[in-house]
């Protein structure tokens, strides 16, 4: 592992944190360091510290620790995340002989520097207890596959002699913190401690003391770990091995989220990772996957033990649906037993968290997570694809020894652990696809916008690039985003598009069909070619996606709701507007046929008959031409309607997410122009 201290960035650091002791910058700056390699800690996994003097409102010189707080990753920390707490108070809390969760995040509590500051971390007793000026914790890979080892202390032994200090298993807090301190205090010559089964921390009197100490150690265990040959992987045989990765993918994956859907009335999405497809398909997994996660932080993420699935019937959606249902219906009372057995034995009074797992190993597949949002889902594949590299290792190495099922229910059912996940209202689309195509502008665009708002993921496809508009949705709505260029009348690439939906997503819930162009002529003078281009698009498109899209909801089996953009000249043409007249009133007729046919199916099919929006479709020609034959300026044309205001393309994607919502309503056109009695569906 390589030592990225650079004198320049810390001096650059201190620099660029100037409103802070020079001391919690660089204390900011090495955690950043740590955080950057998901090989030392991933996904707010752990935590750092620096001890520092400060005054108070009374100008007193208090001693301060700076831990970092609930809710930030070291990667992204700022000073803001190193919540301050008065030490001297902390360190006092060591003669207690007991310390409740409850009272040790109270304690913490009322004695931060600032009251609006996040939690100190649960581990914040650990740097506490220790005298050090900078200690930093993580959950190094190398370190796992050692901690984990049966004769972990020997091992240990072997590879530091005794500039580490071995702490046995004890969940995080008072106990823990006790216990560590009391292991350094028989050798205060350490450079660090090994916690059993959790990770490592290293500590020093300067930021790049501890941080060197810490890299230094990481590889020493690296250099023992490459002195045992990985065993070999036994591959598995069985019908999926020979399906190939995305065929297999599009078939199992609406069928996943259909049967989660089922099973917990909520929206999934999936996320796959291809590279992990050797161990998932071979004999070893089978028996080391089910033996523990490699450190007990991870089950909040994971579960204990991930599903694992060697498909046979998966070239037929209902007999690929009763072979996932057995699989996590056994899953699932494996996991209720789990919670049964602990709960009785410990006397505890908790409410069993849903049994669905969160990773799944799919023989021929490879790593599959599941989660109500793209963050979740990616969180959990890291941790699995990391734990995976353990597990090979860990085996190769000796053995493989985590955490039994009491410790890790301890774990996962921990308050303060739960407290992680957070527990605010989830907005009403989350974990809803959402395809959309027309999405680079206009009603596209501004649909996309509000959907993401409302926490849904977006598959966006148009005919120019996306990326610019995806990674703005992306940073302002926090929701998955993939894009396409697409030419909606090219059928292939249409059925392809949605091959790629469902590798990246794992289905779709929604698809607003949106993408047409105004063609205009004469019908009398319109050339065929002229005609059926417009068909083309502004019906036959339509068709193709709807088709696409029904095909996953009726897999899935959790209803879908069709939504296009049709036009008041469906129901008002208007003069030399034929071309563009005709296929929107197919539209129309094609919106109520979805609806009637597949209305048992749960399938929703609505469209929205807007006019007169400031879009593409209205070139500066055209608008030219339309207000000046009505005698209007082109401002007030848009506003030509009998409320007298202009209707905006984010009034339409309103449109369109109320019809997403209308659990009750199909087959129905909603007029949004401002008033046009002539165009009003009869």
């Amino acid at each position: 592992m390589e030592n990225k201290w650079n004198d320049s960035d810390a001096k650059a650091a201190i620099e660029k944190y100037s409103g802070v002791a020079e001391d919690i910058a660089l204390r900011v700056y090495t955690s950043r360091l740590i955080g950057a390699d998901p090989s030392l800690v991933l996904h707010g996994g752990g935590n750092t510290s620096v001890k520092s003097r400060t005054r108070n409102k009374v100008n007193e010189e208090v001693d301060v620790l700076y831990v970092k707080g609930s809710g930030w990753d070291l990667d992204t920390l700022e000073p803001p995340g190193l919540p301050g707490v008065l030490l001297d108070h902390l360190q006092k809390l060591r003669n207690l002989d007991r310390l409740s969760d409850e009272e040790m995040v109270n304690e913490q509590r009322t004695h931060l520097l600032d009251a609006s500051s996040p939690n100190p971390s649960v581990e914040t007793l650990l740097h506490a207890f220790l005298p050090h000026k900078f200690i930093d914790h993580s959950h190094a890979d190398a370190s796992l596959i050692i901690a984990n080892q049966p004769d972990a202390e020997k091992i240990c032994q072997k590879i530091y002699g005794d500039s580490i200090g071995i702490v046995s298993y004890i969940m995080p807090g008072f106990d823990l913190a006790k216990a560590s301190a009391e292991v350094y205090e028989k050798n205060p010559d350490v450079e660090g401690l090994m916690l059993i089964n959790h990770g490592l921390f290293t500590f020093g009197n300067t930021a790049k003391e501890s941080y060197d100490r810490h890299i230094h150690a990481v590889n020493l265990a690296e250099e023992y770990i490459q002195t045992k040959p990985l065993k070999p992987l036994t591959p598995l045989e069985g019908p999926s091995l020979k399906a190939g990765e995305k065929t297999l993918l599009n078939a199992l994956a609406p069928v996943l989220r259909g049967l989660y859907k089922n099973l917990s009335g909520k929206d999934w999405i999936l996320h796959h990772r291809a590279d992990t497809q050797a161990f998932a398909s071979s004999k070893e997994c089978e028996v080391w996957s089910q033996v523990g996660t490699a450190t007990p932080d991870h089950v909040i993420r994971t579960k204990q033990k991930p599903l694992l699935l060697n498909l046979n019937q998966w070239q037929d959606a209902d007999k690929l649906r009763e072979e996932v249902s057995q699989a996590l219906n056994a899953y699932s009372e494996s996991y209720h037993q789990y919670f049964e057995t602990n709960k009785s034995a410990k006397g505890v009074d908790k409410k069993e968290l849903d049994r669905l797992p969160r990773v799944l190993l799919v023989a021929g597949l490879g790593l599959v997570t599941i989660g109500k949002t793209v963050k979740e889902t990616r969180i959990s594949a890291d941790i699995y694809q990391h734990t995976i590299d353990i597990l090979h290792k860990s085996f190769s190495v000796g053995d493989y020894a985590p955490l039994d099922s009491s410790d890790l229910f301890d774990m996962e059912y921990w308050s303060l652990e739960q407290a992680k996940l957070g527990k605010s209202k989830a907005p009403v689309l989350q974990g809803k696809v959402v395809y959309i195509t027309g999405a680079a502008s206009g009603i596209g665009l501004a649909s996309a916008k509000l959907f993401a708002e409302q926490g849904a993921n977006l598959f966006l496809a148009d005919r120019t690039n996306l990326n610019e508009v995806a990674e703005a949705i992306r940073k302002k709505s926090k929701v998955g985003v993939a894009t396409q260029v697409l030419d909606v009348t090219d059928e292939s690439a249409v059925r392809q598009s949605f091959e790629q939906l469902v590798q990246t997503f794992g289905g779709i819930d929604i698809l607003i069909s949106n993408a047409g162009n105004a063609v205009q002529g004469a019908m009398g003078e319109v050339d065929l070619k002229t005609l059926r281009a417009s068909f083309e698009l502004n019906f036959f498109a339509h068709q193709i996606l709807a088709s696409e899209a029904l095909q996953r909801f009726l897999i899935q089996k959790t209803g879908g709701v069709l939504l296009f953009n049709a036009s008041k000249a469906a129901f008002n043409p208007g003069k030399n507007f034929g071309p563009y007249a005709l296929p929107k009133a197919a539209v129309v007729a094609l919106t109520k046929q979805y609806a009637l046919d597949y209305g048992a199916e749960g399938v929703r099919s609505n469209a929205i008959n807007a006019d007169r929006i400031r879009t593409a479709l209205f070139s500066e020609e055209v608008l030219k031409e339309r207000a000046e034959a009505r005698g209007l300026s082109p401002d007030d044309y848009f506003k030509n309607n009998l409320l007298q205001q202009e209707v905006y393309d984010t009034d339409v994607a309103q449109g369109f997410l109320n019809l997403a919502l209308a659990e009750k309503t199909t087959g129905s056109i909603i007029t949004i122009d401002g008033g046009n009695i002539a165009a009003s569906p009869r």
